[in-house]
């Protein structure tokens, strides 16, 4: 069993965005690991393991315009099924 099931990924589209600050407020706010936040000011890349992606894409959409936004359950491709 994974203790963190869903690996998520997306784009962030915007203005004025930091990777120190999506970074820094992911890490203090969620539990998971693996986190990326790459990019610069307009475009950003999240990825994390979580079990609330949820909780991130919200955090992300409030940031500007997400998009390419994949949540895959890590445990069913463990374990041979679709994720």
């Amino acid at each position: 069993m994974l203790e963190y099931r869903f690996d998520t990924q997306l784009l962030i589209a915007g203005e004025n965005l930091s990777e120190d600050e999506i970074n820094e407020y992911i890490t203090k706010n969620f539990e998971g690991d693996c986190l990326l936040a790459v990019g610069d000011d307009e475009l950003v890349k999240v990825h994390f393991h979580t079990n609330a992606p949820w909780k991130v894409l919200e955090y992300c959409a409030s940031l500007g315009d997400i998009h390419d936004v994949v949540v895959e359950n890590m445990e069913r491709q463990a374990n041979g099924l679709q994720g």
